[in-house]
């Protein structure tokens, strides 16, 4: 079965029809809300701003937010220092014993 449907987006003052999967709507309706209220947000701070520099600033910010979080979630610095520590640990235990 195709759980595909048709909606239409209003982002930017531009309405952009996406097929997406039923499951995914909501989701992608918040996504669209969270660009236009920053994209108002950025609109009303530069007035004098064409609509296509907000929409590249807004993108931008966007992106850099998701390398933020991307950044946050990145594990490996830890796992290493663990298996160093975990490395320590296991030659301090075979010398006491």
């Amino acid at each position: 079965m195709n759980d595909k449907i048709k909606i239409n987006l209003l982002m930017a003052g531009t309405t952009y029809p996406v097929t997406i999967a039923r499951e995914d709507e909501q989701r992608v309706r918040e996504a669209a809300k969270q660009v236009n209220i920053r994209f108002n947000l950025n609109q009303q701070e530069n007035p004098d701003v064409s609509p296509e520099k907000i929409i590249a600033m807004t993108a931008f910010e966007f992106a850099l937010q998701a390398l933020d979080q991307q950044d946050r979630n990145d594990t490996e610095p830890y796992k290493e220092k663990i298996k160093e520590l975990t490395e320590v640990l296991d030659e301090h235990f075979r010398e006491t014993t």
